[in-house]
C-alpha cells in the first residue's frame, strides 16, 4: 500500500500555518511553519513543502 501524507492549512487574513501528517495511527505530525498570507511567500512555501513531503 502506498503511503499518504496529509497537509493541513490554517488560513487567516494575515498568515497561513502549515502542518503535515503521515498516514496511519502512528504517523508523525510536524508543523512546517507559519507564513505570511501573500502570493510570493506562499509560492516559496509550496516549493519548500515539495522538498519536505516525500
Amino acid at each position: 500500500m502506498e503511503a499518504i501524507t496529509f497537509v493541513g492549512l490554517d488560513v487567516h487574513k494575515a498568515a497561513v500555518s502549515v502542518a503535515v501528517a503521515e498516514s496511519g495511527r502512528g504517523g508523525e505530525v510536524r508543523q512546517i511553519g507559519v507564513f505570511a498570507n501573500c502570493t510570493e511567500v506562499l509560492r516559496k512555501m509550496t516549493a519548500r513543502l515539495g522538498r519536505v513531503v516525500k
